[in-house]
């Protein structure tokens, strides 16, 4: 069967139907390749933790996770390899996981509407909130060369981490351009996390578990691991200091997002993550 490589677009549901169905019988573990602290790569990884799928990571740094995901074409992380091709969209990946779920673990409603809500939340944490944490984050983290080696080198292979002192300062500044990474831009990326917090702890007023429905989802999950990178759960399996290592003001900051009830939330849901 010719290899089937399934990009960022709209209209790839009938190829991710056809590819789960494929791959329902077959034990063999996915291949991901990832950015370790990437926020989307978590989102990937926690939800093949969640619905208990074998899967392979294989973590690189930049620029070598380029060479990776290139090689199956991919731009970035995450890549996921499957049997007959490589899926290169965090959102894409976890339909693709749903239709592997059984019935009582799904990551995306049945019910229309509950559905439309949860994918409806998914698409404004990746398109909003992923983008601004990950532009605040590296705005306060991108000049602490040592912070960024353990940021960036963790799990990767043993050649790449010995080359972070030669490649670190031309791909920090390839990196902080092409993210547009400024004082301005970092204040502008802090307004918009608040106003998303803001948002989630509205839903969450009513007292609801999840935000969506009875049930854990797609929209929980990508709203913790986006957020993750301004809360910094003690329990994300890529944690590359603790909360005291961090400047004063940073820890400061992170103290106010933890306090709102979207910060309470995501840092309870990483709590219950590998249960």
């Amino acid at each position: 069967m010719g290899k089937a490589k399934f990009m960022n677009t709209e209209n790839n549901q009938s190829n991710i139907n056809m590819l789960s169905h494929t791959l329902t019988s077959n034990k063999k573990p996915f291949r991901l390749i990832t950015l370790p602290i990437s926020h989307y790569c978590e989102k990937v990884r926690w939800a093949l933790t969640k619905l208990k799928l074998p899967y392979i990571e294989e973590p690189h740094m930049p620029p070598f996770h380029l060479l990776a995901t290139g090689r199956v074409g991919g731009k970035s992380t995450p890549v996921m390899i499957i049997e007959d091709g490589a899926l290169t969209d965090s959102t894409d990946i976890l339909q693709y996981l749903d239709k592997l779920a059984p019935d009582n673990a799904k990551l995306y409603s049945t019910d229309s509407d509950s559905r439309q809500q949860v994918e409806q939340l998914e698409d404004l944490f990746d398109e909003q909130l992923g983008p601004a944490t990950r532009r605040w984050a590296y705005f306060h983290f991108m000049n602490n060369s040592k912070l960024m080696k353990r940021i960036w080198s963790n799990g990767v292979p043993f050649i790449e981490r010995a080359l972070f002192p030669v490649v670190f300062p031309t791909v920090r500044s390839i990196v902080q351009q092409k993210l547009n990474i400024t004082p301005e831009s970092s204040a502008q990326a802090y307004e918009q996390i608040n106003s998303i917090f803001e948002q989630v702890s509205e839903l969450l007023a009513d007292g609801r578990t999840y935000l969506v429905g009875n049930n854990f989802s797609a929209a929980d999950l990508t709203f913790a691991a986006l957020a993750a990178p301004v809360v910094r759960p003690p329990e994300h399996p890529m944690s590359s200091a603790s909360l005291e290592e961090l400047p004063s003001k940073l820890i400061s900051e992170i103290k106010k997002f933890r306090e709102t009830p979207a910060g309470a939330f995501a840092l309870r849901l990483y709590h219950d993550r590998n249960h």
